[in-house]
């Protein structure tokens, strides 16, 4: 997802020292991922309280690009209301994200190695 960063500053609502992804708004930058089918126009809505929507976080189209062209996606965008800068994710959670390793580019999880998590989570 181009112009676009992936950012921890997602408050827990659970734990106030830990963080949650969100992403932020950079031109310089992109996000990688994966995207789901999904199979009926319904199960968008079954994700929401999942993902704590629409309280904790924002569901979007975006026009997302990939192999196969541009694909208008639903994202998820924590609101400012949540938002905390300094945070730091559990360990735990950064190794969903890492678990991800074969969709995602050799630099792009590299760099997603060197994110700080919170001690002794």
């Amino acid at each position: 997802m181009k112009g676009y960063r992936l950012a921890f500053n997602k408050k827990a609502w659970d734990h106030p020292a830990r963080a949650y992804a969100n992403i932020v708004y950079d031109p310089n930058s992109h996000v990688e991922g994966v995207l789901y089918r999904l199979e009926d126009e319904h199960q968008i809505r079954k994700m929401d309280p999942f993902e704590g929507a629409p309280r904790l976080y924002s569901r979007e189209i975006f026009s997302i690009e990939t192999v196969h062209g541009y694909i208008p996606s639903w994202v998820y965008i924590a609101n400012k209301a949540t938002l905390v800068e300094g945070l730091r994710p559990d360990r735990w959670y950064l190794d969903h994200l890492l678990a991800g390793r074969e969709h995602l580019s050799e630099d792009y999880y590299h760099k997603l190695t060197k994110v700080k998590t919170n001690p002794g989570e």
